[in-house]
């Protein structure tokens, strides 16, 4: 399949900004942007056939109006619309695993007929094998809010756990934006060191030492890879999801993992994205790794 940007729509300014923002993510990719609206099938007790049917027109007007004002703001770009029928969280994760990049509103209506609500984006963001990014209304970089917005990306990392596809997409995202790339480590003395971190600054330097060591090595490549991204890095003591959230005020992107495992109980995010995805006023790219 050609390779192409996807965003979910329905008439939420959420929906509105992420659109704005797969667009430009589209621009910078040199691909086709899809723009993508599910109708919940089959018909239910809340949703009778009279206004499903309506709904179908208020959405494929939606869809032709969004994709109107994207190529009159980016003349060129190759935009294509879908009305897909099903279950929300099955089409568009779905629809996710065959894009290079997925985008949907992180907030949107409520009630049966609105998809974007927090179940079905935790939903595709739990299960889709390609990285999704959720975009706030009126967040930085999401064209649709007033004041200032934010810049650079800043990247969660855990040193202790391999992440090669995480680094890539927030490095090749740094590159095609020309944005610095802030790396953030985490990190807290182990419980086997009880009070002596705190109380010997020795210590607790020395803990401080090799973990900004571990992030440098590991990201020491990647600066070879891309050696025109202007890379900082910032190995900190304490929660990770706090660390992000406070990195991402001032970003135009935070991107964090989420590990491709199988749950019991469903999909599975782990804290940390679950954190981001909820409090970071950045969009925030959610990348899958083994």
């Amino acid at each position: 399949m050609t390779p192409h940007v996807t965003v979910g729509m329905d008439e939420s300014p959420e929906s509105l900004a992420a659109a704005l923002w797969a667009a430009e993510e589209a621009s910078l990719l040199d691909v086709p942007l899809h723009l993508m609206h599910v109708e919940e099938w089959p018909v239910t007790a809340e949703v009778p056939v009279l206004s499903a049917e309506s709904l179908v027109e208020r959405y494929e007007t939606l869809l032709r109006a969004t994709a109107e004002r994207v190529r009159s703001e980016r003349p060129g770009l190759d935009v294509t619309t879908q009305m897909a029928r099903g279950r929300a969280p099955a089409e568009l994760t779905a629809a996710a695993n065959e894009a290079e990049v997925t985008v949907l509103g992180s907030r949107g209506l409520g009630g049966v007929v609105g998809f974007l609500i927090g179940s079905v984006s935790l939903a595709v963001v739990g299960r889709a094998r390609r990285p999704v990014v959720l975009v706030r209304s009126g967040s930085p970089s999401s064209g649709t809010g007033s004041g200032d917005t934010g810049s650079g990306i800043v990247l969660g990392v855990d040193i202790e756990q391999p992440c090669d596809p995480l680094l890539a997409f927030a490095f090749g995202e740094a590159a095609r934006r020309d944005e610095e790339l802030r790396i953030v480590h985490s990190w807290s003395p182990s419980p086997a060191y009880g009070y002596t971190a705190i109380l010997d600054p020795g210590v607790g330097s020395g803990l401080g030492r090799k973990a900004a060591e571990g992030l440098a090595g590991m990201v020491r490549p990647w600066r070879s890879k891309f050696p025109a991204v202007r890379v900082t890095e910032q190995a900190v003591v304490g929660p990770a999801a706090a660390a992000l959230v406070e990195a991402s005020r001032s970003a135009g992107l935070l991107v964090v993992g989420r590990r491709s495992r199988r749950s019991p109980v469903g999909p599975h995010l782990g804290h940390v994205a679950h954190a981001a995805i909820h409090h970071s006023p950045a969009p925030v790219a959610v990348v899958p790794f083994e």
